[in-house]
């Protein structure tokens, strides 16, 4: 497999709910390398372009409100196959289908809030390093 890189985020339900540090040590456990994390807020700017595919569905609103709601983690992550790997440890979007082990199977309660993002592509990787990081 190649080393690749993804793009990684903690929510706000996630910050609020002092998971930060079990979801890294999980994510370092599986062999992946955090390259570049800040906490900070995601604009308004940031969530237009991350969500654009989104847009006038019936849910954007409250999936722009709530990813600007609080701060969040933004993080680089790499490794052998990192935006697989990264899909299998956050487990499905929806956390009442996600397994136990997973993080959104241990720390999600809900559709809408569901602890994490991370890419579910190579080119989305990159589209999304570089909406939240300019690169």
């Amino acid at each position: 497999m190649a080393i690749e890189k993804t793009y990684s985020m903690l929510k706000p339900d996630a910050v609020r709910n002092h998971h930060i540090g079990e979801i890294i040590a999980r994510i370092e456990r599986a062999g992946l390398t955090i390259e570049r994390m800040v906490l900070e807020p995601v604009t308004p700017e940031q969530a237009a372009a991350n969500y654009a595919e989104h847009e006038g569905k019936p849910f954007y609103d409250g999936l722009i409100a709530y990813i600007t709601s609080g701060p969040v983690v933004k993080m680089v992550v790499s490794g052998e196959g990192a935006v697989k790997k990264m899909r299998t440890l956050m487990g499905p979007t929806n956390p009442a289908e996600a397994a136990p082990g997973t993080i959104r199977g241990d720390f999600g309660l809900i559709m809408d809030e569901n602890v994490i993002h991370g890419s579910d592509s190579v080119a989305s990787a990159e589209r999304e390093i570089n909406i939240f990081f300019g690169e």
